[in-house]
């Protein structure tokens, strides 16, 4: 049986993400934290108010669904715990993944950093990674909705991440010599232009746009408005994460 601890249990995936761990055979749900819900009762349990009252209930593997402004010290906390890691918030910049992945490794815990548990998600970053192996320029789009705050979404660094490990893209005018405003070209996250677009109405989405001579291909994921995707694939990760020492970046690691 593996325990879980999960932190933001409250929150958009943390419900059915809870109710999901307590319907599987293989998973318990041993301590919970929502800051604002702090003595409520869920189930046998009852919910803390901080990730370091949680870690204090022996647990397995520590789940992160809470914000972009408390995820790196949530994941630092438990990894000094002792705990393996599921990360399911977004925010988390390079150097804080580097951080963190010498503390994992030191603790000998593995930590899975995926940025979106989506298995459509993790295909389109598979298909962008081989497509870049063919196609030399591209950028990305990621949309989210308005209250999003961070920018750019897990999701899209994580694309960029990857695709930086095939190659940096090309670029016909160097960024630095755009005429008028430079920043309407897009935040450069390792070496990639990512544009971020926060409105109404979107929930979660990635799109990234390859071009060369005379054509151009467009891969694309939306997600919908319930968080059933991510359940499953976040169940996966709390399955697998054991097997792992440090930090493992991309859903489609676990395909």
């Amino acid at each position: 049986m593996i325990r879980v601890c999960l932190a933001g249990v409250t929150g958009w995936v943390g419900q059915p993400l809870a109710a999901a761990i307590e319907a599987a055979e293989d998973v318990e749900l041993v301590a919970a934290v929502a800051r604002r819900a702090r003595g409520e009762v869920l189930g046998r349990l009852t919910i803390t108010g901080s990730v370091a009252e949680a870690l204090a209930i022996p647990s397995d593997v520590f789940v992160d669904y809470t914000s972009a402004n408390a995820v790196k010290d949530n994941v630092l906390a438990a990894v000094r715990a002792g705990r393996h890691v599921v990360v399911g918030s977004s925010g988390l910049t390079d150097e804080d993944v580097r951080e963190i992945d010498g503390v994992a490794r030191s603790a000998r815990v593995g930590v899975l950093a995926v940025g979106n548990f989506s298995i459509t998600a993790a295909l389109l970053q598979r298909f962008a990674v081989e497509a870049a192996r063919h196609l030399s320029s591209w950028e990305i789009i990621d949309s989210a909705y308005a209250g999003k705050m961070d920018a750019p979404s897990g999701t899209a660094r994580e694309l960029a991440w990857r695709l930086s490990e095939v190659r940096p893209p090309e670029v016909e005018v160097p960024v630095e010599q755009t005429v008028g405003d430079v920043t309407a070209r897009g935040a450069s996250v390792n070496q990639s232009r990512i544009h971020s677009i926060r409105l109404p109405g979107y929930t979660i989405g990635l799109e990234i746009r390859f071009g060369r001579q005379d054509e151009r291909l467009t891969l694309s994921y939306d997600g919908g408005p319930g968080a059933t995707p991510y359940v499953a694939g976040t169940l996966l990760a709390i399955r697998r994460v054991s097997e792992f020492i440090g930090v493992v970046r991309g859903m489609d690691r676990l395909l």
